[in-house]
């Protein structure tokens, strides 16, 4: 491989760390190293820390500070966020309702929420993997609590309607949640004008560190918390904070807000050319997803009469130095089974083993860019020889 050559598009699986963030976290992590609950002087210095941070945190998404707590990661704020809302009130005779396509942090957390009675139902979408919004007022009961829905898939990168779903879930009387670690950073979020009661995030999806991540809690909103202990975190989430790692966070949040428009900008430039050269260059390519509700730096392609073999192209894309993924990177380990959210998405088991998932960041170059679109068309050509007597679904070039 030749290292000059190499990219990475694996940004929704995680972000190389901004050098702005590792130079605020180093005071914390080699200097100032106090307990943030101790009183003395060690103890303050990183209260203010953790208090700046948190600030910062509330800023990118409109919400007042006291309103977050830090977490550990964007999974455990969804398993905070779930299992602390149903717990508020008790889980046996609870509704739920979240979609088809979550996070595993969700679906999993609903599936044991399932087994301590409570009752969990799951919107379907289309196939942009967009859900509509009737299908949520058809679904609520009177016990419904919750309703969890992501503001942008990890897979595939649609955006969801998220204002409308939190407007009708208010109407109702139920609880509003979205796991926004895709989209928080990305899109503009302001839960001071939209109906959300809590909100997910993580720092390593935006050039932050690893182990770190934040809640919104709505003021008013009943939770109960999951770990318990010293009482951090109002109570919500005890243990030692991770002072480094919030401050990290926090500078992460704040690069992301103050750069946003211009990112945006200069991240849609580069995904829309990739989509647009590749539908020239690779015949049986097709986008998965809606064309242009979706997250400025994400592309999800499929390979009709290929999909079997995506885990040839992802490794011989690895061979050129060129780092992207067959899907969602918490579920590498399940890499053999069709994605359950091509499949609610109306694929067959075949193609929905088949995606391509090039995601973009910040230090992503045009030149970067222009060499993986010299690459993949040879390296998809050069599969086309083992899946010749495949069949070969149509392409909506619609899509593309």
């Amino acid at each position: 491989m030749n290292v000059a050559e190499a990219a990475y598009f694996d940004n929704a699986a995680t972000t190389p760390l901004d050098p702005r963030v590792l130079e605020a976290m180093m005071s914390f992590a080699c200097g100032a190293f106090g307990n943030p609950s101790s009183l003395h002087a060690y103890g303050r210095e990183a209260r203010e820390a953790v208090e700046i941070a948190r600030g910062q945190v509330a800023g990118l998404i409109g919400a007042s500070s006291d309103e977050i707590v830090f977490t550990a990661s964007g999974t455990e704020a969804d398993n905070l966020a779930l299992i602390g809302a149903v717990g508020a009130y008790t889980a046996a005779g609870c509704h739920i309702i979240t979609s088809a396509i979550e996070h595993p942090a969700v679906l999993e957390t609903c599936r044991f929420l399932q087994q301590s009675g409570a009752q969990i139902d799951y919107l379907p979408v289309d196939s942009e993997g967009i859900v509509d919004p009737s299908s949520l007022e058809c679904a609520l009961r009177p016990n419904t609590r919750l309703v969890s829905v992501m503001a942008a898939n990890n897979v595939v990168g649609t955006l969801q309607p998220i204002a409308e779903l939190g407007r009708i879930a208010r109407a109702h009387g139920a609880l509003f949640h979205t796991d926004a670690v895709q989209a928080a950073g990305k899109i503009p979020l302001d839960v001071s004008s939209r109906p959300i009661d809590l909100l997910s995030l993580s720092a390593h999806k935006l050039h932050g560190p690893k182990g770190v991540g934040a809640l919104f809690v709505r003021s008013g909103v009943p939770l109960s918390p999951i770990i318990r202990g010293g009482g951090q975190e109002r109570g919500l989430r005890s243990a030692t904070e991770n002072v480094p790692g919030i401050v990290g966070l926090g500078c992460a949040v704040e690069i992301a807000k103050a750069e946003l428009p211009q990112e945006t900008r200069r991240v849609v430039a580069l995904r829309d050319l990739i989509v647009d050269t590749l539908a020239e260059t690779i015949p049986n390519s097709y986008l998965i997803g809606s064309r242009h509700c979706r997250l400025p730096g994400h592309v999800c392609l499929g390979f009709a009469g290929q999909e079997g073999e995506a885990i040839r192209l992802l490794l011989a894309l690895d061979e050129a130095g060129i780092a992207v993924s067959s899907g969602s990177a918490c579920s590498s380990i399940h890499g053999s089974e069709p994605s359950h959210v091509l499949r609610a998405m109306g694929f067959d088991p075949v193609r929905a083993r088949g995606s391509l998932r090039i995601t973009l960041g910040r230090f992503n170059t045009e030149e970067q860019v222009r060499h993986l679109l010299s690459v993949l068309p040879e390296v998809v050509a050069g599969l086309r020889s083992i899946t010749a007597g495949t069949t070969v679904y149509p392409v909506n070039r619609s899509m593309v």
